[in-house]
């Protein structure tokens, strides 16, 4: 395994000579007047393209509180990405390379027990060998993508190492359906984690037919290393097989798209697995994960003279192996919203649904039915990362406020209760190191109550290169936190976020 983590002082010297020379390298082409201030244009090394981002988020945690362990604190986390690729007729590849800085991670927000990892920023301590200040650089992307596959212009074939989102095949023409399919269908099983500062990618192939109304898409790929560590060189011994078709349809004053899906899962680690059953038991199951997933989306919008209204509806079935037990359990999520033609100023638009994914109500029997959500991106639906669509029943409601075509903003309300009082709280995004599960699991002592979340972000796009964004949510703790964490059952996390393109 190439270097997991990266001590302060001189263990930094390698990687911040590196990353200093890409800063140098872009200030040295920007010098040459390759694209102007304002400007999203990219840089032209001849036929090469060179695009760039960098990401810098401070963020704020007080985590919930318990009689030992202090998360209260804050820390610094930033994703340099840089990114050369080259387009031709039948042809196109890319290298992007990734480098994560993390500055000040806090060394006290790990508790024993119940009380476990205090905030993420404890994920990134413990999982870079409890350095506080840590970086690395890695290949994120390495592709190549052949087009106009046995003549036709529809397919495509990549190779190689890349991003993936299930969900993410096709982009509606229609405004509401691309925001929902962005922010409420995306990355539910598959996605790349990217609010962590680290992320994963995917080697593997990726294979598209895309016509104008019908997409199908099929994914082979193992997932890489990262997320928490800030090593995302290699792979893991994880794999997934993906097939979708996504049908489009527009008509004078409404809109629709379906997606059929169908996806095997396998993990072979033979590591401990995270569920509810008794310690001994799961130290003799080290048997793989195998999981079938069948379901798919529907989302429908129409333009009326109150205002628009749309209908999502998500949901899954799984079956399969987990270890020595069948595994048996689903999820559905249940969403409309309206954009009423008032406060046009404003642009308001206001959302509410329902989740609900499974847990397990006996730990003793021979089959598992807590849904198991694979590889995700669970921000766009944890904004305040301390839950899972596992085991978690969750009505919400949305006000989503745009004053300005720059300006976003947004509040949530939700309403968490846990699926089964006999499993676990569970919290995470999947695999992301060799020997460890991905996700944990707090017992909660047969209560289902777990919280209230409040929270309001804003997003404002300074120009198209330059972003910023400001988040605060509050969750207000109910009996399953109030059994764990003692002196404070309520939990705060706020950050503030800018995001440079070129």
């Amino acid at each position: 395994m190439v270097c997991r983590s990266l001590h302060a002082a001189a263990s930094w010297s390698w990687p911040m000579r590196t990353i200093h020379f890409l800063l140098l390298a872009i200030v040295l082409l920007r010098s040459q007047g390759s694209f102007s201030q304002n400007s999203s244009q990219p840089i032209k090394l001849g036929s090469i393209i060179v695009h760039g981002s960098l990401r810098s988020r401070a963020e704020l945690w007080d985590w919930f509180q318990g009689t030992e362990g202090d998360g209260s604190y804050a820390f610094s986390g930033n994703l340099l990405r840089i990114s050369f690729s080259q387009q031709r007729d039948t042809l196109d590849w890319q290298f992007e390379l990734g480098a994560p800085i993390l500055l000040g991670l806090p060394q006290n927000a790990v508790a024993p027990g119940a009380q476990g990892l205090l905030g993420m920023g404890a994920n990134y301590f413990v999982a870079n060998d409890s350095a506080r200040n840590t970086a690395m650089i890695y290949p994120k992307q390495a592709f190549v993508r052949f087009k106009n596959l046995f003549g036709s212009k529809a397919q495509s074939l990549k190779l190689g190492r890349f991003q993936f989102s299930d969900g993410a095949e096709v982009t509606p023409a229609n405004s509401t359906l691309a925001s929902l399919k962005r922010d409420r269908i995306n990355q539910r099983l598959i996605g790349p984690f990217g609010f962590t500062h680290v992320e994963r990618s995917f080697d593997g192939f990726h294979y598209v037919f895309n016509q104008p109304k019908t997409n199908v898409t099929l994914v082979g790929a193992l997932p890489t290393r990262g997320v928490f560590q800030v090593d995302g060189w290699g792979v893991m011994r994880v794999g997934f097989l993906y097939a979708s078709v996504t049908r489009s349809m527009v008509g004078k004053k409404n809109a629709s798209e379906w997606r059929a899906l169908g996806m095997y899962y396998d993990d072979w680690r033979h590591i401990l697995k995270t569920d509810n059953r008794p310690l001994a038991i799961r130290r003799n199951d080290l048997a793989n994960l195998r999981i079938g997933n069948f379901g798919g989306h529907y989302l429908y919008t129409a333009e009326t003279s109150p205002g628009t209204f749309d209908l999502l509806i998500w949901g899954m079935l799984q079956t399969g192996k987990w270890g020595f037990q069948d595994h048996r359990a689903g999820a559905v999520s249940l969403e409309g919203g309206w954009q009423p033609k008032l406060l046009t100023s404003l642009r308001p638009w206001l959302r509410a649904g329902y989740f609900y994914g499974s847990g397990d109500g006996n730990p003793l029997d021979n089959t598992h039915n807590t849904f198991f959500q694979l590889l995700p991106t669970p921000r766009p639906f944890a904004r305040f990362p301390f839950f899972d669509l596992i085991n978690n029943r969750d009505i919400f409601g949305m006000l989503i406020l745009r004053p300005h075509k720059a300006v976003t903003v947004r509040h949530e309300f939700h309403a968490l209760r846990l699926a089964q009082r006999d499993d676990l709280w569970y919290l995470g995004g999947g695999a992301f190191q060799p020997w460890t599960s991905g996700y944990t699991g707090r017992p909660v002592n047969q209560y289902r109550s777990l919280a209230n979340l409040y929270d309001i972000s804003a997003d404002y796009q300074i120009n198209p290169s330059v972003s910023v964004t400001g988040y605060f949510g509050y969750a207000q703790g109910k009996a399953a936190p109030a059994g764990i964490y003692s002196l404070d059952r309520n939990g705060r996390y706020a950050y503030v976020e800018m995001n440079y393109k070129f």
